[in-house]
């Protein structure tokens, strides 16, 4: 696990805090996300599940939702938690690409109730991620 530095510390706790408001009554899976802008500001979020399963969202793709509907979308860090005690919570697929959609070179912690973590990039979550500068690359033009 790594050292909390500057800010992570209070990051983390923001996460932990935000996993009170879950709302997961089918998974009994609480999680928590702080997303840390460029500016200092924070934005939060949790996991909101569904009775229909796949319309639940990620709290960390609430936290990013919440900042964009902000006007935010340059992002320095996120520290997710969970209830595992044992491992680190990490983010799903889902949400590994939708960060990235905001940059690869920001900070993930994958963090445990006890407030240890793991520093990752986005990068080292998803790095061959699929970005908005694929999208600018030429590609092959087929003919009818």
């Amino acid at each position: 696990m790594a050292e909390r530095g500057d800010g992570i510390s209070k990051l983390i706790e923001k996460s932990q805090q935000a996993k009170e408001f879950s709302y997961c009554p089918y998974s009994k899976f609480r999680v928590g996300a702080a997303l840390l802008a460029h500016d200092g500001t924070i934005f939060t979020g949790c996991n909101v599940e569904n009775a229909c399963y796949n319309l639940g969202i990620c709290a960390e793709r609430n936290a990013i939702s919440t900042a964009v509907s902000h006007g935010y979308k340059n992002f320095k860090a996120i520290a997710i938690a969970s209830d595992m005690e044992e491992h680190v919570i990490s983010p799903c697929g889902g949400c590994r690409q939708v960060m990235s959609e905001f940059g690869s070179d920001w900070d993930a912690y994958l963090t445990k109730p006890d407030g240890s973590f793991v520093k990752m990039t986005v990068m080292e979550l998803l790095p061959t991620s699929f970005t908005p500068e694929d999208l600018k690359k030429k590609t092959l033009q087929k003919s009818n």
